[in-house]
């Protein structure tokens, strides 16, 4: 037997590795030229992270609309979001419950949600797949709100028209967070169709993302870490024996990484050599994401032949993307018993996030006098799971993750 560090450890997602030439070579178009001619993001505006492209987009709207003060977010998302309002002062947040079996938003409660008050709703693409964020448009243009789409872990995913996500709404914005496809470590996208709207938020980007020596130094050297440690191997080192460590204390949010505060979100510039290493790495990204949906066509049809499972995909004619699948079980009790066999097994499977947002001790204080009504979020939380879509996840060890969900079932 190998020792246990030399083993492989599949990450949670499909990130795009880095080559040695995305540090050195020269590319053929800047990274924001390169994003206008793919996936034809009009004007893009690049921040230190998504979190800070939503900052961005929230302070831009509240001050066209200060007396709105509002925003409405879906109750199972990443907790980085109602945090990012947090640091807009005088705005709140309030969670819409979603779909049942699914993560779009619950258009009666969302109605309900809406009015005078509300500055901006935020569908979300959640893991790639493409969200209802028409829905959104409809419900927020009967009280005056606007629609910001988080699309942050959905760049290269289009809706049915054709068009990128992100698109639809007033704003979007992506993540190039580490293993979210494309990556900078660090770093974001933030995109409108509306060329004074676009002005207003590369002015407010400029305000809020100073230049800094110190976070320049520090992501950069992390992107190197990143470039070579995202492999089988290195993985093992810097992500899985973290993952083990958290799991064996029963801590499953710091085992996902879902613990955050307000220090945990710097706001700076993304500098010039990560943009250099995105370009690079965006003129590969397509066929990665292709190849990654040709994996996923077999495979998730592996995983709907799962009794009482089901895969959560993308609305017809829309074309999302494949980090991982989101697997939804019958039961918690059958989902807690496959990630017990699975979540360590350094097989890429685990928890996209652990709770629904009102869950969290951490973001608690930020609903205090509202308790949000979120069951279906709540349930979403309770029976998924998540299976990498990496293309180190070969056909034996995908097997066995659905050999092992199958007897389980």
């Amino acid at each position: 037997m190998p020792p246990a560090i030399l083993k492989p450890e599949l990450p949670p997602t499909a990130g795009l590795p880095l080559a040695f030439g995305d540090y050195v070579r020269r590319p053929d178009l800047p990274f924001v030229q390169a994003l206008e001619r793919w996936p034809c993001l009009p004007g893009p505006i690049l921040t230190c992270s998504g979190t800070a492209a939503l900052v961005v987009a929230l302070k831009t709207l509240f001050r066209r609309a200060p007396e709105r003060n509002t925003v409405i977010a879906p109750a199972y998302s990443c907790p980085l979001v109602p945090l990012a309002a947090a640091l807009v002062p005088g705005l709140r947040v309030a969670v819409c419950d979603t779909l049942p079996g699914g993560f779009d938003l619950d258009p009666l409660q969302l109605d309900e949600l809406c009015g005078k008050n509300t500055l901006a709703v935020l569908p979300t693409h959640l893991g790639g797949r493409v969200a209802d964020a028409g829905l959104a448009v409809s419900v927020a243009a009967r009280c005056g709100a606007y629609v910001i789409e988080d699309a942050a872990q959905a760049l290269g995913a289009f809706a049915a028209d054709g068009n990128s996500v992100g698109l639809a709404g007033d704003v979007g914005f992506f993540s190039l967070a580490a293993g979210k496809g494309l990556t900078t470590f660090e770093g974001g996208v933030l995109v409108s169709r509306d060329p004074a709207l676009r002005a207003e938020l590369a002015g407010v980007a400029r305000e809020t993302l100073p230049s800094s020596l110190f976070w320049t130094l520090r992501r950069n050297l992390e992107l190197l870490g990143y470039g070579l440690l995202y492999n089988p191997l290195g993985l093992r080192l810097a992500y899985g024996r973290n993952l083990r460590q958290k799991l064996d204390r029963g801590d499953e949010a710091g085992a996902v990484g879902d613990y955050f505060t307000l220090a945990n979100i710097p706001l700076h510039g993304l500098d010039g050599l990560r943009g250099r290493v995105a370009a690079n790495g965006l003129a590969r990204l397509p066929a990665f994401l292709a190849a990654g949906k040709e994996r996923a066509k077999a495979r998730r049809q592996r995983l709907a032949g799962l009794k009482g499972a089901v895969v959560l995909a993308d609305p017809p004619g829309a074309d999302g993307v494949w980090p991982f699948f989101m697997l939804l079980l019958r039961s918690r009790e059958q989902r807690d018993r496959a990630l017990q066999k699975l979540w360590r097994a350094g097989l890429g499977v685990s928890k996209l996030f652990v709770r629904a947002l009102p869950d969290y001790d951490f973001l608690r204080p930020l609903f205090q006098g509202r308790e949000p009504d979120c069951p279906n979020a709540r349930d979403l939380a309770a029976r998924m799971l998540t299976i990498s879509n990496t293309p180190w996840l070969d056909g034996a060890a995908f097997e066995r993750i659905a050999g092992t969900l199958e007897n389980g079932l």
